[in-house]
């Protein structure tokens, strides 16, 4: 007995509103274990390592200038220092850990290596996604609320 997608999401509803701490179900071709608890399920999940990306020239922050114009290439090696976090998975992309919370970063927060910046939610688990790198948020790539797939950029960071 396999079990396709749509039947495991109507068994982890089931098991959610039955008030059942915990289901397994286990066949000769699969396992499958459905916990759950009266608090959201957290996972925290960890970014594979940073890659440095290259940031539209569109997008580049305004630099404030004097009567000289800086070159080009001096803008383009700046954007070049930007480092990108990127969704761990395929899920709902949610800046806060509820609505009536506040974001967990915003644009121009100073950021550690380990800081929580968001959250992907999955098949009704909330995943804690963590940062990598230290620095400061350039930008935030994705509207609250959006679904995001694996490997999408989510936020371009200014390392220190």
């Amino acid at each position: 007995m396999s079990m396709d997608i749509k039947q495991i999401q109507d068994l982890i509803k089931f098991v959610a509103k039955s008030g059942v701490n915990e289901v397994s179900i286990e066949e000769s071709d699969f396992k499958i274990t459905i916990k759950t608890s009266h608090e959201p399920t957290y996972v925290t999940a960890t970014l594979p390592a940073p890659v440095a990306a290259p940031l539209p020239q569109a997008a580049a922050a305004p630099v404030a200038t004097d009567s000289v114009q800086q070159p080009t290439a001096g803008k383009a090696e700046e954007a070049s220092n930007y480092i990108t976090i990127k969704s761990p998975m395929i899920g709902t992309f949610y800046r806060s850990p509820s609505p009536d919370k506040p974001a967990f970063v915003n644009v121009g927060d100073e950021i550690t290596s380990g800081k929580v910046v968001c959250i992907v939610e999955a098949m009704k688990l909330f995943n804690e996604i963590e940062s990598e790198v230290s620095g400061k948020i350039v930008k935030v790539l994705v509207d609250d609320a959006q679904p995001v797939e694996y490997d999408q950029p989510l936020f371009l960071v200014e390392p220190k």
